[in-house]
């Protein structure tokens, strides 16, 4: 039963989530923490910082890990997990797949057509919104903002900006800040 919810869930997500992964993350969040309670909200925000630091898509990381905790919490062992894993991040790619392929037979077409600029027109505030909406996501109870984010928060913005550290750097510096000051 799980895997069929999983299935729908992602499915649903990958067909509505415009805008990439983080304008994702609120349909996510919306639908395995309030709805299914497959997850925490701490956990929620966890496995979104570790999808950010890993290569790939936030959005499919996100739908990987979810998926595997999700069927992990509901007891089935990790066979049965990864299984999970699978179709999550299965579901959420599928529906942006196909959409890919028919707009690519028809973009040619309609790439001047007044109405096709106008929608993607109209999409782009609608993307910003949503990930605006991800970042209000994200600052919650469990992720309290002190001066001590926004210290390291300001010093990895301009060790990046001005000194155009490395970001896999950037984050190891960041870590090592977070257990200073924080342990």
């Amino acid at each position: 039963m799980i895997y069929l919810q999983l299935l729908w869930v992602y499915l649903k997500i990958g067909i509505f989530g415009f805008g990439g992964g983080y304008a994702m993350l609120s349909l996510i969040q919306a639908d395995v923490v309030d709805n299914y309670k497959w997850i925490t909200l701490q956990e929620f925000t966890d496995i979104i910082a570790i999808s950010q630091m890993t290569p790939g898509p936030i959005g499919i990381n996100s739908a990987t890990y979810i998926g595997y905790t999700a069927v992990m919490n509901a007891g089935y062992p990790p066979g049965m997990a990864v299984l999970g894993s699978c179709m999550a991040t299965f579901a959420v790619c599928l529906p942006s797949f196909i959409l890919v392929l028919i707009i690519s037979y028809f973009f040619s077409r309609f790439k001047n057509n007044k109405y096709v600029e106008a929608a993607f027109m109209g999409l782009r505030p609608a993307t910003v919104g949503l990930i605006a909406a991800a970042a209000l996501l994200l600052m919650n109870r469990e992720n309290f903002i002190d001066y001590k984010s926004f210290l390291i928060f300001g010093a990895a913005f301009i060790l990046t900006w001005k000194f155009k550290i490395h970001p896999i750097l950037m984050i190891l510096l960041a870590g090592i800040a977070g257990l200073t000051l924080y342990w």
